[in-house]
């Protein structure tokens, strides 16, 4: 879950954050599902979604130039998210074989003072729902020296025209981010369009680069 790209934040459990900037290569609609207008239905992935009691909370979406596998192989090859996300430091599996309900696995990534002490948060997520190719749900704790974060994360990847649509939602409960709610949501965005515009790029390079390369 959905921390800091340079000197920001990811989106925790995915963190993307924890908790983090960007001038996003998201679609203009990036954050359009939290800006005006009805609140949009929350995201899920086998009928669960993220948590309703939790005051921060974002939802933003992408779309990627790029095939369905790609978008997908990246997104779930967890051990390799540092070689393509800047504000991953570490990331490892505690269990074996192809991303699926129950996997676990703990990553870092490093916290600025905000107002909290800098600190680097380690993240233990759970996969608690996954569709092949369709959708992502984790769900763990972030903890950093003085910093508490329970996440929910669910991912969405639809196939449309010009490549993959990738939807993602993400809420945040814990005593540090409750207290100021404003600042936690607007470091939560920051970290989830980060996460996305590093996908985009990546994935987009790779389904484009000379045949004979590989993915």
């Amino acid at each position: 879950m959905p921390g800091i790209h340079r000197t920001r934040s990811h989106a925790l459990f995915a963190i993307p954050l924890a908790i983090g900037l960007l001038g996003t290569a998201a679609l203009p609609a990036a954050a359009a599902a939290t800006r005006g207008g009805p609140p949009a239905k929350s995201l899920t992935c086998r009928g669960a979604g993220v948590d309703p009691a939790a005051r921060v909370r974002h939802r933003a979406e992408i779309l990627i130039d790029a095939p369905l596998r790609t978008v997908w192989k990246l997104q779930t090859d967890v051990e390799r998210w540092p070689s393509w996300q800047t504000p991953v430091t570490t990331a490892e599996r505690l269990d074996h074989g192809p991303l699926r309900q129950g996997s676990v696995f703990r990553w870092t990534t490093p916290v600025p003072p905000n107002p909290t002490p800098a600190t680097s948060l380690e993240i233990t997520s759970t996969v608690e729902q996954l569709g092949y190719r369709s959708c992502i749900r984790w769900t763990g704790p972030a903890i950093g020296d003085g910093l508490h974060i329970d996440g929910v994360h669910v991912w969405n990847f639809t196939e449309v025209p010009g490549g993959v649509r990738v939807s993602t939602e993400e809420t945040h409960r814990g005593p540090q981010v409750d207290a100021d709610v404003p600042t936690a949501t607007a470091m939560l965005r920051q970290g989830l369009e980060a996460w996305l515009s590093d996908l985009k790029i990546t994935a987009e390079a790779r389904a484009h680069r000379p045949v004979g390369h590989g993915e």
